[in-house]
């Protein structure tokens, strides 16, 4: 790792864990949160949940898993431009969707409708307590047991009754702070990926076509310079070109708007960092580019008659599944049937969030489908 700014986070200045343990031999604080996350069951089950298609509808199509590693490459190298905390951005960027649903967010607004009489489902939430609560792999403590920057950068958005239950992860909320830059960076590198990633998947699936994406002028003027550079390519090739060239230039972008950005504030530490404005974001010209590309994604591919269906199918599944746990909770898997004890309606959202795709579509059909065999 390159030296740090003195505005970076590192294990000098670190809040720390909830549970004090003997410092980590060979690594950082922060290697070893990646490390816990990487190991963890929750990260695992990321492979089988979907981002925008369903899992089963092809393999070429990416999973929470292999988004969250993009996150992780693109917020790596800013850091390092930016002489951030590499391993703290890779830690968040890898744990920030672990408390996603099955079935994107589809599943989610479905879980989320299901669980309004008993405070609501967020799936930023949800991550934090899978990593403060839910998983079970040490002996000393439930959860991860992450240092306070990481759990932090995982909270990208809370609502503010949820905020006040927090404590000391929650406060900036309340008070009006800022995070760390890393979880700036974390949350910017997750919308390059997702944004410029849906385009290569839209484009696969043959939801989004060229002659669609060439009107607008981020793609429009990258597809130009790859035509160019390459004159007989076509394609594959020729889409992988242009978004590659996509996201080198809004990472670029990002990297020099925040230097910007940070020179002309000049924080001395991390107080003056979470007192100041943003300081992790695109120059404006940028940020018009992006939000015309989310709105196009919004339109063409989210909203594409095919992403409905598999939506509406995501949403009656979860809905079903919740409310036959909800009539009869014997219907849970007896650890399930202990936690709704301690944890009420909070154990069943714990066990469909905690589905991939599969499992919660053999699980419906475990529940509501008689076999013969």
């Amino acid at each position: 790792m390159n030296d740090l700014a003195p505005y970076a986070v590192s294990s000098v200045n670190s809040r720390g864990r909830l549970i004090k343990e003997t410092p980590p031999a060979g690594r950082s604080e922060f290697q070893r949160d990646r490390d816990r996350v990487i190991h963890s069951t929750a990260f695992r089950r990321l492979e089988y949940k979907t981002q925008v298609f369903v899992n089963h509808e092809g393999d070429l199509f990416r999973t929470r898993l292999t988004h969250s590693l993009e996150v992780a490459q693109i917020g790596r190298s800013i850091a390092r431009n930016l002489q951030l905390n590499e391993d703290l951005v890779e830690a968040i960027a890898l744990a920030h969707d672990l408390g996603h649903t099955p079935f994107g967010h589809a599943g989610q607004d479905a879980l989320n409708d299901c669980m309004k009489e008993y405070g609501g489902f967020e799936h930023n939430l949800q991550s934090l307590r899978i990593v403060d609560v839910l998983e079970e792999r040490y002996g000393a403590f439930d959860g991860l047991n992450l240092c306070f920057e990481t759990r932090e950068g995982i909270l990208k958005h809370v609502s503010r009754k949820n905020a006040e239950k927090l404590g000391e992860v929650g406060e900036r909320f309340l008070i009006n702070q800022r995070p760390s830059l890393e979880a700036q960076l974390a949350n910017f590198a997750d919308e390059i990926a997702y944004n410029n990633h849906d385009v290569d998947d839209g484009s696969r699936s043959g939801f989004i076509t060229l002659s669609q994406l060439e009107k607008i002028e981020i793609f429009s003027r990258h597809l130009w310079q790859v035509k160019r550079d390459y004159p007989n390519i076509d394609g594959r090739r020729l889409i992988h070109e242009t978004i590659r060239g996509m996201i080198n230039s809004v990472a670029t972008d990002l990297t020099l708007q925040s230097k910007s950005n940070i020179e002309n504030v000049r924080p001395d530490g991390l107080d003056a960092v979470r007192s100041a404005a943003y300081l992790i974001g695109f120059s404006e010209k940028i940020k018009q580019e992006q939000q015309e590309l989310k709105s196009f994604l919004q339109e063409n591919l989210y909203r594409h008659f095919q992403v409905t269906r598999m939506s509406n199918k995501a949403h009656h599944t979860i809905k079903m599944l919740f409310n036959a746990f909800n009539s009869d909770i014997r219907l849970l898997p007896p650890a399930y049937q202990i936690k709704f004890s301690q944890y009420g309606h909070q154990a069943i959202a714990d066990y469909i969030a905690g589905m991939t795709d599969r499992f919660a579509i053999k699980e419906y059909q475990r529940l509501f489908i008689i076999s013969e065999s």
